[in-house]
Formats: C-alpha cells, sequence, structure tokens
C-alpha cells in the first residue's frame, strides 16, 4: 500500500521532469532534418502520441479481462479511463499529423496511405465504445458489454498494426524499425519522448481513476443518507445500532 502511495507521489514530478528534458532535446539537442527543416520537431509529439495511444487501447482491453475475471468494478473503471484517455491521446496524434502532413506533403490527409487510414479507422471503431456503454443503464450489463467490446477492439489493434506494416505502399516514414536512419541524436530524443508521453498518460490515467472512484463513494454516501433521512426515527436508530 505503501508503495502505490509513494509511486502515485512521485509520478506526476517523474513525468513533469521527463517532459521538460523532452522540450529541451527537441528544441536545443536534435538537429534540424535536412529537408522538413523546424516543422519536423512536430514528429516528436506526434509519434509518441500515435503509439500510446494504440498501446493504450491494448491495455483497456487487458483491464477488461481482469473485469470479467474478477467482476471487480475497479478493474472496469481502469479499462473505461485507460480507453477514453487513448482517444483523447489520439484526436492529438490526429491534429499534430495532419499539420505535419500539411507542412510536409501539401495536404492535410492523403486517403491511399495505409498507416493514417488504419489510425483514422482505430479511433472511428473506439469512438462508439462511449455511446455503446452509455445506452445500456443497467450497471453491470454495461460493464460486461464493454468489456466484451473492449478485448475485441483491443484484439483488432495489433492485428491492424502488423497488416499496415506488411503493406508493400506508404509514403509515411517508417521509425520503429532496423532500417531508420535516424541519428544517434535524434534517436535519444525521440526515446525520451516517448518515455515522456508515456509517463504522461499514467499520470493522468491515475489522476482520472481516482476522481471517478472518489465519485462513486460520494454518490454512495448520498445514496445512504437519502436513505436515512427517509427512514422514521426509531428505524433510523435501529439501523444506526
Amino acid at each position: 500500500m505503501r508503495t502505490l502511495k509513494g509511486v502515485s507521489q512521485i509520478l506526476p514530478l517523474l513525468t513533469a521532469l521527463t517532459l521538460c528534458a523532452a522540450l529541451v532535446l527537441v528544441f536545443f539537442y536534435a538537429p534540424l532534418e535536412a529537408e522538413q527543416g523546424f516543422v519536423q520537431k512536430i514528429f516528436y509529439v506526434h509519434v509518441p502520441l500515435a503509439i500510446i495511444t494504440l498501446l493504450g487501447f491494448v491495455f483497456g482491453g487487458v483491464l477488461a479481462v481482469q473485469y470479467l475475471r474478477t467482476r471487480d468494478p475497479r478493474w472496469d473503471v481502469r479499462s473505461y479511463v485507460a480507453i477514453h484517455m487513448s482517444l483523447i491521446f489520439g484526436i492529438g496524434a490526429l491534429v499534430t499529423g495532419s499539420i505535419w502532413a500539411k507542412a510536409s506533403w501539401g495536404h492535410w490527409w492523403i486517403w491511399n496511405e495505409p498507416t493514417l487510414v488504419s489510425f483514422l479507422i482505430v479511433m472511428l471503431l473506439y469512438a462508439t465504445y462511449q455511446p455503446l456503454r452509455f445506452a445500456i443503464a443497467d450497471r453491470e450489463r454495461q460493464s460486461r458489454y464493454a468489456s466484451v467490446f473492449a478485448i475485441t477492439a483491443g484484439v483488432f489493434v495489433p492485428m491492424n498494426f502488423i497488416a499496415v506494416r506488411l503493406a508493400p505502399a506508404y509514403v509515411h516514414p517508417r521509425v520503429l524499425q532496423s532500417t531508420s536512419n535516424l541519428p544517434a541524436s535524434m534517436g535519444l530524443t525521440f526515446v525520451v519522448s516517448l518515455v515522456a508521453i508515456t509517463l504522461l498518460y499514467f499520470t493522468l490515467w491515475r489522476y482520472e481513476i481516482h476522481v471517478k472512484l472518489a465519485r462513486a463513494r460520494l454518490r454512495t454516501l448520498r445514496n445512504r443518507l437519502t436513505a436515512w433521512d427517509s427512514l422514521d426515527p426509531p428505524n433510523a436508530r435501529r439501523v444506526a445500532i
């Protein structure tokens, strides 16, 4: 328990320090790309956001498996928040990617690029998660169906990623492979940026979980107080005992 509290206390500080280090490396250490110049530096934000988005979706599916195994609602909350955070990060990846595409290719979007289209398909798939979830009034059925969705979609993410990587034609750069020609300074900056975005994801994930659990406890207390007020005094004393 003390270990978890220690992690909760140090994680925000570690995230802030890593983000600051990443910004310093991006703007003062990593060299300018020969063809794209300064605009290429958006790469250090866009690519980590896209990677963490996809991993976050898979993470949500793993947490959903835990919910179905244990029926503990806390796992369902963790899965929901993981997918919710991934959607936010995914929107950031789409926005930064479009800005980079416009500056590099002269177009906000290229529909014949499998990496871009596949990422959009994944985002649209998960965009249906919340409407599907909250269309079900019963809490237990809602959690169960949402978990099945999270697991199924989570399996689709790596399959989709592998299919795209095997695509013969692409214009989107491949950076995480053995043939990557990133200089050492760019590679180091990218790794630090990826770590920073990862820590940011988990920091926000933990904070949102704490908020949702606190709201759930507050709602439970309000319901108990309402039930207490509805009792007549003799019954109220009997419940107190």
